[in-house]
C-alpha cells in the first residue's frame, strides 16, 4: 500500500491577498486583482495591465540583506513558505530535518534580475564589470528551493521543477511521490513567479498570448466567455506543507485535505497550442482518477486551468467531456485566473490551495467576467457568483507550453 499524503499547511502571496484568509475572502467575493501596471512605463506596450501584488514588503518576512540578494520570485517563495510553516504548526525544533524536503518551482525564474542586469550591461557601453556578482544566483529558477532549504535547515530532497504553467503542479506531484516512496516524511512544495517586467510583458505580447483589453483591465480575464482574447499575467507564490499521514497524526496536525490521485501526460503536439480536443489534459485526468481508485462520478468539482485564451478553454472543455461524458454537465467547473490572472509557474500551487479551501468551506469561487456564452464552452461553470455546495473531491488540472499536463485530486480527509 502507498503511504498516504495529506496537506497540513498553506501559504499564499497573491494579487488579491497577502495571506491565506484575505486571498480566500477575495476569491469567494469575486474580486479582481487586475489593474494597470505601475512597475514600469507601459506606453509602448500592447498590454498595459496585469495582476500585481499590492502592499507587499519583503522586509515583513526577511532581513534587508537577504531581500537584496533575492529576485522578487524568491522573496515571494520565502514569504509564502514562512506562512505555510506557521499555518502547519510544524515544530522546527523537534522535526527531523533530514526527513523534510523541498521541491519548489518557477516557470521562468529571476526575470526581474535578468531585465535589470541586461540593462546594466547594454546601457553602460557593454561593460561586463557592471554585472552583479549575484546575477546568476538570483536568476536561476532553482534558487527559491535552495533558499527555503537554507532558511530552515531542511536536508531532505531538494530541487526545482520547471515546466512552464504546470511547474508547481509538478512540484506537488513530485513531493507526493517522494513521501510515498519513503524518502521524506514532510515536503515543502509549491511555486513562485514574478515576471511583470518589461521583458516579461513584452515577450508574451510578442507571441500574442496576452489580453489587450486596456479599456477595462479588471474585466480582461474571462475564462470560457465567448469574447476572451488572451490571458492576464499575475504574480505571487503559493506553498503547501505535505506530510505522510501517520507523521501528521503523531504530532496532532490539522489535516486540510488528502492528495489521493496524481496524473501527468504530454500532448506531443505543439510548443504552445493544446492538443486537439484536449487529449493530453484528458489523459492526465484519467490517470489521476485511476491512481486515486475512484470513478468519474466520484468527482464533485474541477478547478480548471481556464486561462482565458481561445484555444485553452475550448480544448479543456472538450477534455472534461471526454472523461466524464454526461456527468461533465453536473460538475462544478471554475477558474480563479479570472481574478488573480495567470501566475504561470505558481498557477498549479495557488489553484491547489483554492481547491483545498473549497473542501474546507464547501464553497466554489466564481469565474468572474462572464457575459456571453461560447457554444464550445457549455459546461456547468460557476459564473460570476460563488456557489455553496458540498465539495468532497476536487480535481485541479494544469497545462503548460511544451505540451505538459497535470491533474491532482484533493479529497476530504477521512481516517
Amino acid at each position: 500500500m502507498k503511504r498516504r499524503v495529506v496537506v497540513t499547511g498553506l501559504g499564499v502571496i497573491s494579487p488579491v491577498g497577502l495571506n491565506l484568509e484575505d486571498f480566500w475572502k477575495s476569491l469567494t467575493e469575486g474580486k479582481s486583482g487586475v489593474k494597470n501596471i505601475t512597475y514600469f512605463d507601459t506606453t509602448n506596450f500592447n498590454t498595459k495591465f496585469a495582476a500585481q501584488l499590492t502592499g507587499y514588503d519583503p522586509l515583513n518576512y526577511m532581513d534587508r540583506k537577504l531581500s537584496q540578494r533575492c529576485d522578487p520570485f524568491t522573496q515571494y517563495a520565502i514569504s509564502a513558505t514562512q506562512m505555510a510553516i506557521n499555518h502547519s504548526g510544524l515544530n522546527l525544533e523537534r522535526v527531523d530535518k533530514n526527513s523534510v524536503g523541498v521541491v519548489y518551482g518557477s516557470g521562468i525564474g529571476g526575470m526581474w534580475t535578468y531585465d535589470k542586469q541586461q540593462r546594466n550591461l547594454f546601457e553602460r557601453e557593454g561593460s561586463p564589470d557592471r554585472i552583479s556578482p549575484f546575477f546568476i544566483p538570483m536568476l536561476i529558477a532553482d534558487i527559491a528551493a535552495g533558499r527555503i532549504s537554507m532558511q530552515y535547515g531542511f536536508k531532505g530532497p531538494n530541487y526545482a521543477t520547471i515546466s512552464a504553467c504546470t511547474t508547481s503542479a509538478h512540484s506537488i506531484i513530485d513531493s507526493v511521490m517522494i513521501i510515498q516512496r519513503g524518502n521524506a516524511d514532510v515536503m515543502v512544495t509549491g511555486g513562485s513567479e514574478a515576471v511583470i517586467c518589461p521583458m516579461g510583458v513584452g515577450g508574451f505580447n510578442a507571441m500574442k498570448a496576452l489580453s489587450t483589453r486596456n479599456d477595462a483591465p479588471e474585466k480582461a480575464s474571462r475564462p470560457f466567455d465567448k469574447n476572451r482574447d488572451g490571458f492576464v499575467m499575475g504574480e505571487g507564490a503559493a506553498t503547501l506543507i505535505l506530510e505522510e499521514l501517520e507523521h501528521a497524526k503523531s504530532r496532532g496536525a490539522t489535516i486540510y485535505a488528502e492528495i489521493s490521485g496524481i496524473g501527468m501526460s504530454a500532448d506531443a503536439h505543439h510548443i504552445t497550442e493544446p492538443a486537439p480536443n484536449g487529449e493530453g489534459v484528458a489523459n492526465a485526468i484519467k490517470i489521476a482518477i485511476n491512481d486515486a481508485g475512484l470513478k468519474p462520478e466520484d468527482i464533485d468539482a474541477i478547478n480548471a486551468h481556464g486561462t482565458s485564451t481561445p484555444p485553452n478553454d475550448k480544448n479543456e472543455t472538450a477534455a472534461i467531456k471526454s472523461v466524464f461524458g454526461e456527468r461533465a454537465y453536473n460538475l462544478n467547473v471554475h477558474s480563479i485566473k479570472s481574478m488573480i490572472g495567470h501566475l504561470l509557474g505558481a498557477a498549479g500551487a495557488i489553484e491547489a490551495i483554492s481547491s483545498i479551501l473549497s473542501i474546507r468551506d464547501n464553497i466554489i469561487p466564481p469565474t468572474i467576467n462572464f457575459e456571453e456564452p461560447d457554444p464550445d464552452c457549455d459546461l456547468n461553470y460557476v459564473f460570476n457568483t460563488a456557489r455553496k455546495t458540498e465539495v468532497k473531491t476536487i480535481i485541479s488540472d494544469n497545462s503548460g507550453f511544451g505540451g505538459h499536463n497535470t491533474a491532482i485530486i484533493f479529497q476530504q480527509y477521512e481516517d
